[in-house]
């Protein structure tokens, strides 16, 4: 894999690809030091992954994924800062990872592998869209991969969301919203400025005085999940309800 660091720092752009080149999966590194030289050598091709710095002169890291995104195959990106508070725009923008300076080797490593992972998976011919997204959750130095699959419901929490299984539940630094497009196709619908539901575990919708909550199918012996459900969206919910019976969302 030929992976692209950008850093306008020499000392961070050389530890970069120091740590790079250890990586077994990175057979080459280029580098660059300004969004425009990294958009020339991008268009050049060979380029497989892109590992890039948000405070840059110019054009910063933000601004230069956001131009990437729209090659017709961008490319993998993850973005090493020591800025935590970029992190909602940076996976708004598509970001495989967000790594945060210092840099730690254990971490790099995990997030190559995440976009060695998403390049097979991309290279990987199928006739349906890829249900099967894992969601990593990383806490205490400990990451946590979460099937999508066992995501019974999503809660906004500032610019984080909760993911709620029958396990427990997990917050990750996306906001709810990219979720939203996300996982359309997949059978969660936003029912609430504050919850993204799976349909097939919707068991039904009631009035309570002025308001309506969506109930979801209970675990074991718990009480089932009643959510809220805002004006705009219980049309919506009634009509996929209606129109599209849980059966049909359970076979994708």
């Amino acid at each position: 894999m030929t992976v692209l660091a950008v850093d306008d720092e020499a000392p961070a752009l050389d530890e970069l690809a120091f740590l790079l080149r250890a990586q077994p999966e990175v057979r080459e590194i280029r580098t660059a030091s300004d969004a425009t030289t990294a958009l020339r050598l991008l268009r050049d091709g060979g380029i497989d992954a892109v590992f890039l710095d948000i405070n840059m002169p110019g054009l910063d890291g933000l601004e230069l994924a956001g131009v990437l995104a729209n090659f017709a195959t961008p490319p993998p990106v993850v973005f090493v800062t020591a800025h935590e508070d970029r992190a909602v725009a940076a996976f708004d923008l598509g970001a495989v990872d967000y790594l945060l300076k210092p840099l730690r080797e254990e971490r790099l490593a995990e997030s190559v592998r995440r976009v060695v992972e998403l390049r097979a998976r991309a290279q990987t011919p199928s006739p349906e869209r890829d249900t099967g997204e894992v969601i990593p959750v990383e806490l205490g130095g400990v990451t946590t991969l979460v099937p999508r699959s066992q995501v019974q419901w999503v809660e906004a929490d500032g610019d984080y969301a909760r993911l709620h299984t029958a396990t427990g539940s997990h917050l990750v630094r996306i906001p709810i919203s990219s979720l939203e497009n996300r996982w359309a196709d997949a059978g969660f619908l936003r029912v609430h400025r504050s919850y993204l539901v799976s349909l097939p575990l919707v068991t039904g919708i009631r009035t309570v005085g002025t308001g309506v909550l969506v109930c979801l199918r209970p675990n074991g012996d718990d009480p089932p999940v009643e959510l809220p459900v805002s004006r705009r969206h219980a049309r919506t919910l009634k009509d996929r309800l209606v129109r599209a019976p849980r059966q049909t969302w359970t076979s994708r």
